[in-house]
């Protein structure tokens, strides 16, 4: 296991330190927040404020992933996403992350300063996007999402080690055209390509994956998995994603990725303290 990860021009200390990646959609239809930082202004005041809470890394996102979402153009995707991270880096000494699975999306947006990706399909959907990232030099983070892997098994063991299985073949097309190890994480797809229960085991095993060599991202921000135990809707999921919070943390994740950053930052603070007292 890697003990530090470069992104842009910072040094994240994976080994022993969770860190907090804040939200910003700048979509109309995000599953939470859909249409609350369209506006360039109220988006770098959502900035600002997440800094100031504690976010280490800010992750952009230009088209909703939810359940059911609709795909928009790279043309749209551009417009949406690039001159936000240029605002971004113009006006903060903090990393920005792209969340995209476009090539041609994120071409613009490393002219616009963007110093990560986080592909949701894992280097799978489109066959340029490894060797862009190589040439970039920008850290990755690569996720699992591929129902084959899940849907049809009957046992947890089968879930995890598909899922693992996945993960491994999309870390192979990173390495195997020359991405560096210290650029690499790797995200479960918690709410993708997953049943509730399946949402559960890979939560709750979490820390298995770290076998793999790489950082662990998290992200369940607000997901359909709390939802569903808590019964309640997106805006009131902030407990249930501090809960796993406080899991991420205890099981050596690197990063989780959130909404509520102040809550979170907290969360993590306090679990660290007890864990190293």
């Amino acid at each position: 296991m890697m003990s530090k990860m470069i992104i842009g021009n910072k040094e994240f200390n994976v080994k022993d330190h969770t860190y907090v990646c804040g939200i910003l959609n700048v979509t109309p239809d995000s599953f939470s927040d859909g249409g609350s930082f369209i506006n360039k202004d109220k988006a770098l005041f959502h900035v600002e404020k997440m800094i100031k809470e504690g976010a280490d890394i800010i992750d952009i996102g230009g088209e909703s992933t939810r359940p059911g979402y609709i795909s928009v153009s790279e043309e749209e995707e551009i417009e949406r996403v690039c001159h936000i991270i240029e605002e971004v880096k113009n006006n903060f000494d903090i990393p920005v992350s792209i969340d995209t699975y476009k090539s041609k999306v994120f071409f613009y947006a490393l002219k616009s300063g963007v110093d990560m990706l986080n592909d949701i399909w894992g280097l799978k959907h489109d066959d340029a996007m490894a060797k862009l990232v190589k040439d970039s030099k920008r850290a990755i983070c690569i996720m699992h999402n591929k129902k084959e892997c899940v849907y049809g098994n009957n046992t947890k063991e089968e879930v995890l080690d598909g899922i693992e299985q996945d993960l491994k073949e999309s870390i192979d097309i990173a390495r195997n055209v020359g991405i560096e190890n210290n650029r690499i994480c790797i995200d479960l797809g918690i709410g993708f390509a997953k049943t509730y229960e399946m949402n559960l085991w890979a939560l709750n095993d979490m820390d298995r994956f770290k076998k793999l060599g790489y950082p662990l991202y998290i992200g369940t921000s607000r997901k359909s998995v709390i939802g569903n135990t808590l019964n309640v809707q997106p805006k009131d999921r902030l407990s249930g994603t501090i809960a796993t919070t406080v899991m991420a943390v205890m099981k050596g994740a690197a990063f989780i990725r959130v909404h509520d950053v102040l809550e979170n930052v907290q969360a993590v603070k306090m679990t660290e303290a007890i864990m190293k007292s």
